[in-house]
């Protein structure tokens, strides 16, 4: 049933044509829209959505299940021509496929999809296949592609390991002083680094590919010579120009030249065998630790599909044995159907960050009581998620993980009071979905409504211990700087950015501070303090301010703040306005006006803002970004963000604000949605990501905090 809705609701639901009475006001705009929303709340009280884009996630699971033996249970026939489908429709014109759906070909994206879409049964000789074949071998074949590509190929038997550059599980065996450990990425590229290591390490191979017919097939159609005269130590720095967004430093080269040594020189074999069984003992225990913590969802997508296929191995390659059942299992909690078929998702979801957002959304509207049913049930699952704060979660094998000990040697921050991004059950708190969470319940505690409930034993209540374990999660993630990042303390140096390895992505090797988690943590605290002000009272007074002073110190010169997490300046403008405005800073200062500036300069013609994933790629605003996916080059979501900055910093320009509530309310279909345009989330500087619930949550929040700053002089014509 919710998969049903969904699919309506990612093309936007067309106007039934009954009901011509569009809203009259701004509020009555943004009660429609609540009440077309309420019809997608999930039973357990999420609002669930489309969270894919990226194109090379999938093609991971689809690796996995291959070299595993293709079991059903984990990838179904039904499901391989949904998966197909999906691959067949983002195809682009010239064969190829994008790093994401609006992405221009790259050889990253059409290397790993054509090899996903001949794993899954794709016809070499269908025509649509045939062209994304012209596409790679034009491009100089599969030696071209990037190294994240090249390793799923090594695994299936499409590539020779010497094509791909060393990572040696012994380096997990350095001393946590050393000033390069892997204990100090960022934890995303940690775990993805993790489990490469171990499946390098034993030079994992699919087992039959030197019989598998279409492993045969793949070694002539991936590359523009004879399979067996490539030689692949001398390919393993090729990159084609289109992937290569972050080139690989020169000293990272040389160290990974020196690493060829270390791996083919037999004078290092003694040493290298002693260590590397050491390391691979160590990185298999780690594995388990994250499997266990996250109840085998692991921290994402690549990482869950490269931990499931380090289990087989580890397992004897038995298809079996428990731990491999148990993540087969939760596949499908990265499966999404929409029309354009089945995706994996960036993520086991974004249910709690979207809930998050849109009971604020209702708050700010100030109609928590009108759509009661929508607020308890969020009240429910916001209980309910907080990471290892209730008795279920307490009795799962991941608490154990908590203790001290167990949190040093697996480098894990605390959890416990955390909120994810995604469920309880993946395990992982984040400064900002921690801030929002924390948010989210705070603006609940103002409903009579929720708060009669609670107390007549129809909800369970949320006691205050577990707020202020929130309270210690946001205040332990707060990092030198002032800011905040995103999982865990900035840990390692900005040169390890020196040693990144990926081409495709940029700063991926540390936990930045930035603008968004800043935000949600400081704002949160600012509004818990409002509701608790004897817990921690100096701590917190102290971590707004150097929150606030974090965000000052990161504004552009002209007036905005760049977006690392959606599209892009006006994401930022609205977090950092609202940050500083919160954190005590007047609506009259520098920094806001400047911002507002930076806004009102971007406005188009019909009263929108719009701008698209380019804008993070180039850090540099997209002006024209939306006209491919938007409305005459403004979208919904850009516009509501714009308006979130303006009316927090009570912008003076009411005709401006009103001309893009008008465009809001212009663009929303009779039934209260809005229509699905361009990507709005974006990660890592050069991919982007859906989030189909943006395009309700924030034009409803827009709407209402609009209304609740200027009244009804938007209701009137300029």
């Amino acid at each position: 049933q919710q998969q049903q809705q969904q699919r309506q609701h990612s093309k936007g639901a067309e106007t039934d044509g009954k009901d011509g009475n569009r809203p009259k006001t701004v509020m009555e705009a943004a009660k429609r829209g609540i009440a077309f929303y309420t019809m997608l709340q999930s039973p357990d009280g999420h609002f669930a959505g489309d969270y894919g884009g990226p194109h090379f996630l999938l093609p991971g699971l689809v690796v996995a299940w291959y070299v595993m033996g293709r079991p059903a249970k984990m990838i179904s026939p039904p499901q391989q021509a949904l998966m197909l489908h999906y691959l067949k429709v983002h195809q682009q014109e010239d064969g190829g496929w994008g790093t994401h759906i609006e992405s221009p070909s790259t050889m990253f994206g059409a290397v790993i999809c054509y090899l996903a879409v001949r794993l899954l049964g794709g016809d070499k000789d269908a025509e649509w296949i045939a062209r994304g074949r012209e596409f790679i071998q034009k491009e100089g074949g599969a030696v071209m592609t990037s190294s994240w590509a090249k390793f799923w190929l090594c695994l299936v038997g499409c590539m020779d390991w010497k094509g791909h550059n060393s990572v040696p599980p012994e380096m997990w065996l350095l001393p946590n002083w050393f000033p390069f450990h892997p204990g100090r990425l960022w934890c995303h590229c940690r775990m993805v680094y993790l489990p490469m290591g171990y499946l390098y390490g034993s030079r994992f191979i699919y087992s039959d590919a030197e019989t598998d017919p279409l492993i045969a097939e793949l070694r002539k159609e991936l590359y523009c010579q004879s399979y067996e005269t490539i030689h692949w130590d001398s390919t393993r720095h090729l990159v084609a120009p289109m992937d290569n967004y972050s080139p690989i430093p020169v000293f990272m080269k040389f160290a990974q030249n020196c690493l060829s040594l270390y791996e083919n020189w037999k004078i290092f074999r003694p040493f290298r065998d002693a260590v590397r069984k050491a390391g691979l003992r160590f990185c298999s225990e780690y594995m388990r630790a994250e499997d266990l913590q996250t109840n085998y969802i692991d921290i994402g997508p690549v990482n869950k599909a490269l931990n499931m296929v380090s289990a087989f191995h580890a397992a004897n390659n038995d298809i079996s044995d428990p731990a491999v059942c148990s993540h087969m299992m939760r596949v499908p909690d990265y499966l999404w159907v929409a029309e354009d078929g089945m995706k994996m998702q960036g993520y086991n979801g974004s249910q709690c960050w979207d809930t998050s957002f849109a009971i604020q959304a209702v708050w700010e509207c100030g109609l928590l009581d009108r759509f009661p049913i929508l607020s308890a049930k969020v009240w429910a699952y916001l209980e309910r998620t907080q990471i290892l704060s209730t008795d279920t979660s307490q009795s799962s094998p991941a608490f154990k993980y908590e203790s001290y000990v167990n949190r040093d040697k697996f480098y894990r921050h605390v959890s416990k009071g955390g909120w994810p991004f995604s469920t309880s059950a993946h395990g992982w708190p984040i400064s900002d979905c921690t801030g929002e969470g924390l948010k989210g319940v705070l603006a609940l505690m103002d409903s009579p409504v929720v708060m009669g409930a609670v107390k007549d034993g129809i909800l369970k209540s949320i006691e205050p211990s577990r707020l202020y374990d929130a309270v210690n999660v946001i205040l332990t993630l707060q990092n030198e700087d002032g800011g905040w990042a995103t999982y865990e303390n900035n840990r390692g140096f900005g040169w390890y950015e020196e040693l990144n390895p990926s081409e495709v992505f940029g700063d991926i090797m540390i936990d930045y501070s930035y603008v968004e988690c800043s935000m949600a943590s400081l704002t949160a605290l600012a509004e818990f303090r409002e509701k608790f002000p004897h817990h921690r009272t100096k701590e917190i007074m102290i971590a707004v301010r150097r929150g606030r002073e974090f965000m000052k110190s990161i504004q552009r010169e002209d007036g905005s703040w760049y977006g690392s997490w959606a599209c892009c300046f006006c994401y930022g403008c609205w977090f950092g306005t609202e940050g500083l405005i919160k954190a005590g800073e007047s609506h009259t200062s520098p920094a806001i006006k400047r911002c507002s500036q930076f806004l009102l300069s971007q406005q188009r013609a019909n009263g929108g803002w719009g701008e698209d994933f380019t804008s993070c790629y180039d850090k540099d605003y997209a002006k024209n970004g939306m006209e491919s996916y938007g409305d005459d080059g403004s979208g919904v979501v850009n516009t509501a963000w714009a308006l979130m900055a303006l009316s927090e910093a009570k912008c003076t320009d009411v005709d401006a604000i009103r001309r893009g509530v008008r465009y809001l309310m212009k663009r929303q279909l009779d039934c209260g949605d809005w229509p699905q345009e361009g990507i709005a989330g974006v990660f890592n500087r050069a991919c982007g990501i859906t989030y189909t619930a943006y395009r309700n949550v924030f034009p409803i929040w827009a709407l209402g905090r609009c209304a609740a700053t200027y009244g009804d002089i938007l209701n009137e014509e300029s």
